[in-house]
C-alpha cells in the first residue's frame, strides 16, 4: 500500500497501526514523490490526503486513473475536507472511497478491505 499524507504525523500513525494490522506500507510526501511510486511500486491501494504540495490529490488521482499502468489502482481519499460536495468532487477526480480526518485507524482498515476485496479479493499484507 502507498501511503500519501505531506504530515509526517499522520504519515507515522497511519502507516505505524496498518503495518501492524500486517500490511506493507510505503510512504509519500507529496504528490510527486506518490506519483514516482505509485509508477514504480504498482501498490495494491492508495491512500493518500488530498491537500498535498506540488501536484494535489486530485491532480495525482486524475493523472493515475488515465495511465494504463495505475489505472486499476484503487484509490483511497484520507482527508480532512469534510465539507459538502468533497467527496463528489473526490470521487470525480478518480478516488474509489473517501474517508475524513481524522478516522479511528479501525474504521480505516474496514475501508482498505473493503476496497481491496471490491477490486480484486486482496488480502492484507500485500505492497
Amino acid at each position: 500500500m502507498l501511503l500519501v499524507d505531506d504530515y509526517p504525523d499522520a504519515r507515522e500513525m497511519y502507516g505505524f497501526f496498518l503495518a501492524r494490522r500486517g500490511y506493507r506500507v510505503e510512504e509519500a510526501a507529496d504528490g510527486h514523490e506518490a506519483l514516482d511510486k505509485a509508477l514504480a511500486l504498482r501498490p495494491q491501494v492508495i491512500l493518500m490526503d488530498l491537500s498535498l504540495p506540488g501536484i494535489d490529490g486530485w491532480e495525482l488521482a486524475r493523472m493515475l486513473k488515465r495511465d494504463p499502468r495505475t489505472l486499476d489502482i484503487p484509490i483511497i481519499a484520507l482527508t480532512a475536507h469534510a465539507l459538502n460536495g468533497e467527496e463528489q468532487r473526490a470521487r470525480g477526480a478518480g478516488c474509489d472511497a473517501f474517508v475524513t480526518k481524522p478516522c479511528l485507524p479501525h474504521a480505516l482498515e474496514a475501508e482498505i478491505a473493503r476496497i481491496l476485496r471490491a477490486a480484486s479479493g486482496a488480502i492484507p499484507g500485500g505492497a
